[in-house]
């Protein structure tokens, strides 16, 4: 007789047999689905999110029975799964017997460009017209496409300078999925000498000159660091191998789009110096993060990905393409390495450094795509191409995002001592009727300055003087007709949606300052007290930055609080 017959074994608490373990089964027809969609993949712990990805696209959700299926395949726990599955922003986990989503998600932007632009309004209007049986409308953080703004995304598809009309007619010609831009390909880049310098180093390069070059052109981390670039490859390359290269290509900070400007445009401008990197520090693999909110891209990357290796310049498989799924944390370095290990994107407590401890507890150079961009120019023309250029003192170029209220929002290319009076100017000047207030340098990070700070130099290690910094180069730009007091609500808000919630300075801390901010006269004394604490205490830069757009609106604009 089969043990699980038995009278009295396994029993519930109604005093009946139980023909199962505890806790979910495997439910053969998901189990087949799972395996169907993973087909020959490799079922390492590692692919788990890319995993979750397939089945999100697949069937609009994840499901419990799906879920327990991928935990069977992948032989781990359900818990691993469902702990990263509702860590990221993008997967919808739906137990038994929930109600599944609707078919199409709008996901509005409600960055403060978006916001500026009338985003709210736009997310109601849209919540009162639709059908939310058939369309679900949800408010999302930045999508990286600030000089369009309002912005949202159907499905995949991004809809710029967005209205009611826009959205019903682009649902009714069911125009869900991402244009791809016009760029340079594989083909157009090689016939420009493209990858020839790659090849040249690989045969016979000097690391050291090379990096020499890199210092000489004073080329440092564009990701916000500002840490000099040739510097991070010697203490790569001073650990024992095997190494990786990590391409942080998660440009979350609000207000931020050139790294989408340069993939969209010259992707193997960055793949090149991606490369050139990589023979540098000698690494086995090159992992490519790249935020979820750039369909585009991803799809650019994995068109030229697939070129590079039918061309022979890189082996099958040493590109590998991770692509996030909503988390603005994962910009975090350490927590980037987490998310490509496929665990949550918690930041890790540090020393030691990812330059000794990265991916798979192995040595990782992690760059950001603009600094790679730059990697293969300085490669390829020269130091001048980078160091030719001063203004005010500095030397440099800086790929600056615009957006607000100015005439020309965009991506402005400019010398890296420029003002904000300089980027305005690029800018095509203030929109008629505004006057200048005040301007956010660097992302929600950094803050906001007022108009009469309009002679400082917009680069690294100028506006520290000012309790500030110019970060991710994200310039908002704010008018007369503008409140300092609901720009710095919004960009805590942000941060408090997007605090992982690993330490509870900035978990707490950023959800107590927003309901305090919310008073028509702000409590000044307690709020600089939870600043320091969240400042003093936070594990990583988020939690030690969200204070600062309290303490400079509090500072620079007291009228208002």
């Amino acid at each position: 007789m089969a043990l699980d017959n038995r009278e009295g074994v396994w029993k519930s608490g109604k005093g009946k047999g139980r023909k199962t373990p505890k806790g979910r089964q495997l439910d053969d027809q998901s189990w087949s689905e799972v395996k169907t969609l993973l087909g020959d993949s490799p079922r390492r712990r590692d692919m788990l999110i890319e995993y979750l990805h397939l089945i999100q696209d697949a069937y609009g959700h994840l499901s419990a029975a799906h879920l327990r299926a991928l935990a069977e395949e992948m032989r781990i726990s359900q818990a691993e799964i469902y702990e990263v599955a509702t860590f990221y922003a993008h997967f919808d986990v739906v137990k038994e017997d929930a109600p599944v989503p609707p078919a199409l998600t709008i996901r509005v932007c409600d960055s403060l460009s978006c916001e500026l632009a009338g985003a709210q309004a736009l997310q109601q209007a849209l919540t009162d017209g639709l059908d939310p049986t058939e369309v679900r409308v949800l408010r999302a953080p930045c999508m990286g496409r600030c000089d369009t703004a309002p912005t949202l995304e159907l499905g995949h598809n991004h809809i710029d300078h967005a209205t009611f009309d826009k959205v019903l007619a682009a649902i009714q010609a069911d125009d869900t999925h991402p244009i791809i831009p016009d760029y340079q390909d594989f083909a157009a880049y090689s016939a420009d000498g493209g990858y020839q310098k790659l090849v040249d180093f690989r045969a016979n390069g000097d690391v050291d000159a090379l990096q020499d070059t890199l210092l000489e052109a004073g080329l440092r981390g564009l990701g916000g660091a500002g840490f000099p670039s040739g510097r991070k490859w010697s203490f790569v390359r001073a650990e024992a191998g095997p190494r990786y290269l990590a391409v942080n290509g998660d440009e979350g900070e609000p207000g931020t789009f050139k790294d989408r400007f340069h993939l969209e445009r010259e992707p193997h401008m960055f793949l090149e110096g991606m490369l050139i990197a990589a023979h540098a520090v000698e690494a086995e693999t090159c992992f490519i993060y790249m935020r979820d909110e750039y369909p585009a891209v991803l799809e650019i990357l994995r068109r030229e990905i697939k070129a590079l290796e039918q061309s022979g310049l890189v082996e099958p498989g040493y590109i590998d393409l991770r692509r996030g799924a909503g988390a603005y944390i994962c910009g975090e370095e350490s927590a980037m390495i987490e998310s490509i290990e496929g665990k949550r994107g918690l930041p890790r407590h540090r020393p030691p450094f990812v330059a000794q401890v990265g991916i798979f507890n192995r040595p990782t150079l992690v760059h950001n795509v603009e600094t790679l961009y730059w990697v293969a120019q300085i490669t390829r023309s020269g130091p001048q191409v980078f160091n030719s250029v001063e203004k005010n003192g500095r030397k440099g170029l800086r790929s600056f995002s615009v957006s607000g209220r100015v005439k020309q929002p965009g991506m402005h290319l400019l010398p890296a001592g420029s003002t904000i009076v300089d980027i305005i100017d690029a800018a095509g000047g203030m929109l008629d009727g505004h006057q200048f207030k005040a301007y956010q340098p660097g992302g929600p990070s950094s803050g906001l300055l007022p108009a009469s700070l309009n002679d400082v130099p917009l680069d690294f290690d100028t506006l520290q003087p000012h309790d500030t910094f110019i970060g991710s180069a994200a310039v908002v730009v704010l008018s007369d007709q503008d409140s300092a007091k609901d720009a710095a609500l919004n960009m805590l808000r942000f941060f408090e949606d997007e605090s992982c919630g690993q330490c509870t300075p900035c978990r707490a801390g950023c959800e107590k300052a927003v309901k305090l901010m919310q008073a028509d006269r702000w409590d000044q004394e307690l709020l600089e007290e939870l600043c320091t604490t969240m400042s003093d205490a936070s594990i990583c830069g988020l939690g030690q930055a969200a204070p600062n757009p309290i303490r400079l609106t509090m500072r620079h604009f007291p009228d208002e609080v």
